[in-house]
């Protein structure tokens, strides 16, 4: 059985910035979702997934951005689950929102709660801010060839030739952006995710 994840993200910088929810939920709204993003309160959003990869991808988005207190949280859910993400409850909703609220005094803004505050847990916030470490850096010129290479599978020669540059100078973005570590961060996330959404009593 699918131990679910609920990702609850709260915008940082909302008494100054532009309302940046309803783009950030159509965004997400493009990835396999058990329920959709919704807005809960204020400049705060909140979904419920069950698919590592589709979990893995909705924090590069919001990582990418930059403007976000992540929070997720993993555990059993009520069920039925209701249609709407507001109305759910349980454990994995109750430590979504122990996290977001930590997340706003922790390294990088995301944290991590199921409940055990070890094992697999511990291992994804952290590799979590190690990944978030990695996207911070990149540039503008960066994420293009990101978007190339990891987002299209294309060859290094290949992004050249969309981008009108060589693929010596494609390799020089590419390093300082942090393009081999990252996608080892995010195989790593999904993996961690998956230890956690797919534990071995659920599925024996």
């Amino acid at each position: 059985m699918m131990v679910p994840a609920v990702l609850t993200a709260d915008q940082n910088d909302s008494r100054t910035g532009p309302d940046l929810v309803p783009t950030a939920i159509e965004s997400l709204s493009a990835l396999p979702l058990l329920r959709p993003f919704e807005r809960t309160a204020g400049d705060e959003m909140q979904g419920v997934l069950d698919d590592p990869a589709a979990l893995t991808r909705a924090i590069e988005l919001l990582l990418r951005a930059g403007r976000w207190n992540i929070g997720l949280g993993f555990g059993r859910v009520e069920e039925p689950l209701p249609d709407s993400t507001r109305a759910g409850r349980g454990e994995a909703f109750l430590h979504a929102r122990e996290a977001v609220t930590s997340a706003k005094s922790s390294p990088w803004h995301i944290r991590v709660v199921d409940g055990t505050g070890a094992g697999p847990a511990r291992a994804l916030e952290t590799t979590l801010w190690l990944w978030a470490a990695v996207l911070a850096r990149r540039t503008p010129r960066g994420w293009e060839v990101a978007d190339l290479v990891e987002g299209e599978g294309l060859s290094y020669e290949e992004a050249g030739r969309r981008l009108g540059i060589s693929q010596s100078a494609v390799s020089q973005r590419a390093q300082p952006a942090g393009i081999v570590e990252g996608r080892r961060a995010r195989e790593l996330v999904t993996y961690l995710a998956t230890q956690l959404m797919e534990p071995p009593e659920a599925t024996s």
